[in-house]
C-alpha cells in the first residue's frame, strides 16, 4: 500500500512564493487523498502490489480502471511535483550537460522559460506540463487532468501542477504569477539532472 511521503523540506521553505497554507492543503489534503483512493481501489487486487509506475500503465486508457488510473497517476505527479521544487534559499543552477541539452533543444534558457510558461498558461482547465526527455532530445508536453508523460512512453524529468488548487490560495485565479513565480525561484535544478 502506499503512503504519503515525507516534503524534502520544511512546509515553509518554499514561502513567499508557495506559502505553508498552500501546502498544508495541497499535499496534505489533495496528494494524501489521491493516496488513500488509490489504496481503496486496489486492495485485493491484482494491482495491489505493482508499483505506482506499473499501476499507471496498466490502467491508463482502460474505462473501467479510470478512478485506478486518476489516482495512481495523481499519487505520481504530486510526489514528482514536490521533488521537482526546492527552498528559495538552495539556489540550484543546470548543469552543463542539462544546459547543452536545453540550448539544443530550446535554443536559449530565455526560449526554454518562454515555451515553458506558454504551454503552462495554456492548458485549458485542470492539468499538468512536463519538461520530458524523448531519445536525446528535450521536449515540453501538456497533460489533462492527472495524466502523465508515462503513458507516451516519455521519460518525465520535472512536472508543474496547473490545477487551480495547486496556486488559487497565493494567487487566487493568477496562474501566470505563480508559473513564474515557480519557474525564477522554486525549480529544482539537480532533481531535473538527476533524471536524465
Amino acid at each position: 500500500m502506499f503512503t504519503l511521503p515525507a516534503l524534502p523540506y520544511a512546509m515553509t521553505a518554499l514561502e513567499p512564493f508557495m506559502s505553508a497554507k498552500t501546502l498544508e492543503f495541497h499535499y496534505g489534503k489533495h496528494h494524501q487523498t489521491y493516496i488513500d483512493n488509490l489504496n481503496k481501489l486496489i486492495a485485493g487486487t491484482e494491482l495491489e502490489n505493482e508499483t505506482i509506475e506499473s499501476i499507471i500503465m496498466k490502467t491508463a486508457g482502460a474505462d473501467d480502471k479510470a478512478a485506478i488510473f486518476n489516482n495512481a497517476a495523481q499519487t505520481y505527479n504530486h510526489d514528482f511535483f514536490w521533488k521537482g521544487m526546492r527552498p528559495n534559499t538552495d539556489i540550484t543552477e543546470p548543469n552543463d550537460q542539462l544546459f547543452e541539452m536545453i540550448e539544443k533543444s530550446f535554443g536559449s534558457m530565455g526560449d526554454f522559460y518562454g515555451e515553458l510558461k506558454t504551454a503552462a498558461v495554456s492548458v485549458f482547465g485542470s492539468g499538468w506540463v512536463w519538461l520530458v526527455l524523448d531519445g536525446e532530445t528535450l521536449k515540453i508536453v501538456k497533460t489533462a487532468n492527472g495524466s502523465n508523460p508515462l503513458v507516451d512512453n516519455l521519460k518525465p524529468l520535472w512536472g508543474l501542477d496547473v490545477w487551480e488548487h495547486s496556486y488559487y490560495l497565493d494567487y487566487q485565479n493568477r496562474r501566470a504569477d505563480y508559473i513564474e513565480a515557480v519557474l525564477r525561484n522554486l525549480l529544482n535544478w539537480d532533481f531535473i539532472a538527476a533524471n536524465l
